[in-house]
C-alpha cells in the first residue's frame, strides 16, 4: 500500500513539474519586458521635456502629440519572439463583442490602457483573437494568455499592437 501511495505521488509530482505544452510546443512564462528589445526606451526615441511647458491649446502641444502617436505606435519589436508559444499576464481591452463574449482584445500590461491617452507603445501590446469568446465581467481583473505569439501589426483606433495571438487558454490571474 505504502509503495502505491508513493508511486501517486510521484505521478503527481511528475504533472506538476513536466513544463506545459500547447499543439506540441512547451509554453514558456514570459514578462512584458521581453517583447521590448534590450536597448529600446520610449524615453531614447521621442523628447518629452518640452510637454510640461506646453499649454493644451498651444500648435506645438498638436504637432508633439501627434509625433508621440507615431513613436508609440512604431515601437521596435523583438524578432525572436515569432512563434514562441507563451503564457503572459495583463488586462483585456474589448475590441470585438459577440454578445456577452469577447472575442477580439487587445492584452495590455496594466490596467486602463487604451482606454485613456496614450496607449502603450506597439511592443506592449498583444492583439488577442480567441474564437469561443471569453465573459469579461470586470476589466479591472487581469488574466493569463496562452497562445502563440506573432510578430505582426495590427492598427485599431484604441492603439497599435506589435504583436499577435491566437489563444489557446485564457484563466483568471493568480501569483505564482
Amino acid at each position: 500500500m505504502k509503495r502505491l501511495m508513493l508511486f501517486i505521488t510521484m505521478l503527481t509530482l511528475a504533472g506538476f513539474l513536466q513544463a506545459a505544452t500547447i499543439n506540441g510546443k512547451t509554453v514558456e512564462d514570459t514578462e512584458w519586458d521581453s517583447l521590448m528589445p534590450a536597448d529600446y526606451s520610449l524615453d531614447a526615441i521621442f523628447d518629452t521635456t518640452q510637454f510640461g511647458s506646453l499649454d493644451d491649446y498651444d500648435p506645438l502641444a498638436e504637432i508633439k502629440l501627434k509625433a508621440m502617436m507615431e513613436a508609440l505606435s512604431s515601437a521596435p519589436v523583438v524578432q525572436e519572439m515569432d512563434g514562441k508559444m507563451i503564457r503572459i499576464p495583463g488586462f483585456v481591452v474589448p475590441l470585438v463583442e459577440e454578445g456577452m463574449a469577447v472575442t477580439e482584445f487587445f492584452l495590455v500590461p496594466y490596467f486602463g490602457a487604451c482606454i485613456h491617452v496614450p496607449p502603450p507603445p506597439s511592443n506592449q501590446m498583444i492583439h488577442v483573437t480567441f474564437e469561443p469568446g471569453t465573459q469579461v465581467e470586470n476589466l479591472y481583473d487581469a488574466v493569463w494568455i496562452s497562445g502563440e505569439l506573432k510578430v505582426a501589426t495590427v492598427a485599431h483606433e484604441l492603439g497599435t499592437s506589435g504583436y499577435t495571438m491566437e489563444a489557446y487558454k485564457i484563466e483568471p490571474y493568480t501569483e505564482e
